[in-house]
Order: C-alpha cells, then sequence, then structure tokens
C-alpha cells in the first residue's frame, strides 16, 4: 500500500495490546539517507488549555506498526512505554 503524508496525517493511532487511543498521528520522522520512514510522531496533549505547555511527544518506531488501515493505525506498544517519560517529568506546578 502507498500513500502520501498527507493521507496519512491526522489518522487515528490505537494501541493493539490495550485498545486505548494513543491519539493523532502529527509528523514523521524520515531517515535521510535512505528516505525511509523512522518513526510516527504523536504532538504532547495541551495542559492546562495550553497555558502551561504541552506533555511531551509520543514518538513511535516503524517498527511496532501492525497495520495501517484507511482511518486508522495499530500500533503493538504497551501504554506504559509510552507515557514513561511524561510521568516522570518531574516537579508538578501543584505539588
Amino acid at each position: 500500500m502507498k500513500c502520501t503524508f498527507s493521507e496519512l496525517r491526522d489518522r487515528e493511532v490505537i494501541s493493539t495490546s490495550s485498545g486505548t487511543r494513543i491519539g493523532y498521528i502529527d509528523d514523521m520522522e524520515i531517515d535521510t539517507e535512505s528516505g525511509k520512514i523512522k518513526s510516527l510522531i504523536i504532538c504532547g496533549r495541551p495542559r492546562m488549555m495550553g497555558l502551561l505547555g504541552r506533555d511531551e511527544d509520543i514518538v513511535i518506531p516503524c517498527s511496532d506498526i501492525e497495520k495501517i488501515g484507511t482511518d486508522t493505525v495499530l500500533v503493538s506498544v504497551k501504554d506504559d512505554e509510552l507515557y514513561k517519560s511524561t510521568k516522570n517529568r518531574g516537579v508538578s506546578l501543584f505539588e
């Protein structure tokens, strides 16, 4: 299956291990030497309506992609691995 970035962008990403929605594809990381896609990037969620910035971006390696459908992308990655870096971010403003 061939598709362009504009066709792949804004597709929903779902974890096959838990069935949870991870987010929507916002960007891609491309190896410029080989021209192959290395990973998909999902931008972090806004905190406090964007006033406190965003959570860290989620980077999903292409090796974790199971299936690319017309509306969704299924990935085989555990939720605790995705959000590991955002949970240990440091001291919160409200702590």
